[in-house]
């Protein structure tokens, strides 16, 4: 296999993985508070990840204080605020305007590289975030209705914050000026994610009935830990680092489409044409990077 194709591979698998947080978060809040099960999230990974990294790479790298402050930004926009922002701004909004809005990452993502890292687009790859936005947005709004929530206003701008948080997420990588593996980024991501959750989680650990927890939510907390955190971050980190960061951002709109599905497949919600559509166009917009 190529090498130009690999990153595409473990961007797509990445974002599909992420994708599938939303069912697999649905099911987790419902039974334990956000940052309990954020802070059990990260514990989980990090059980996993800590023995690998030791046993293939002797322990943590030595990293400058700059680096450790890009990669412990990165995880408060990404593995904090993005996840605070989206889920309290659902409280307040529908479920179609935070579709719209979440549908804009690979467009904000595509911008804020081109402003603060000079990755100028060229044509195909702007088009190609075009598609995909446009192929996302028709997922969102023509899928699911909805009412506009209590508070709209409050709502959108909290889920728009959770659009830039993960473009921010998704870009501080190429910032890092080391050479990192993978694995050693989505060990430390993990640890500050632990870090930045464990206050609140273990204040709300001292008001939750454990107990009470069924085997499926226990399951989503698993799945969290080992799937959406260690396999997605290490698929990502092995991906962006050998693309443009503006072709990287399209591979975000796989999140929606493997959403739609994963929740028409585990929820049994209803998918028509408008939806199947939208997926095209995104699909339509990957190819357009890839030949880009």
């Amino acid at each position: 296999m190529s090498k130009p194709i690999l990153p595409y591979i473990y961007l797509s698998l990445a974002m599909i993985i992420v994708g599938s947080s939303v069912v697999a978060g649905k099911l987790m809040v419902a039974e334990l508070p956000v940052f309990l099960a954020s802070a059990l999230r990260f514990a989980l990974a990090l059980v996993l990840l800590l023995p690998i990294l030791y046993w293939r790479e002797g322990g943590l790298p030595r990293l400058s204080r700059r680096s450790w402050l890009l990669m412990g930004a990165q995880s408060l926009c990404g593995s904090f605020l993005f996840t605070v922002f989206l889920l309290f701004g659902l409280r307040y909004t529908g479920p179609a305007s935070a579709g719209v809005i979440t549908s804009t990452t690979p467009a904000c993502m595509g911008l804020m590289a081109w402003l603060f890292l000079g990755d100028r687009p060229s044509a195909k790859t702007g088009a190609g975030i075009g598609l995909s936005v446009l192929g996302v947005a028709a997922i969102n709004v023509a899928g699911q209705g909805g009412t506009g929530g209590t508070t709209p206003l409050v709502g959108n701008a909290l889920v728009l914050g959770a659009v830039v948080f993960e473009s921010l997420f998704l870009l501080l990588r190429k910032t890092v000026p080391e050479p990192v593996s993978p694995l050693a980024v989505s060990t430390i991501i993990s640890l500050f994610g632990l870090a930045w959750f464990l206050p609140v989680g273990g204040w709300e650990l001292f008001f939750t009935d454990l107990g009470a927890v069924s085997a499926t939510g226990w399951f989503t907390v698993i799945y969290y830990g080992a799937c959406v955190t260690v396999l997605a971050y290490l698929f990502w980190f092995a991906g962006i680092t050998r693309v443009q960061a503006s072709v990287a951002g399209v591979f975000t709109a796989i999140m929606p489409v493997s959403a739609l599905v994963l929740s028409m497949l585990v929820l049994g919600e209803p998918v028509g044409w408008p939806q199947l559509a939208g997926c095209g166009c995104v699909l339509g917009g990957i190819v357009l990077i890839s030949r880009a």
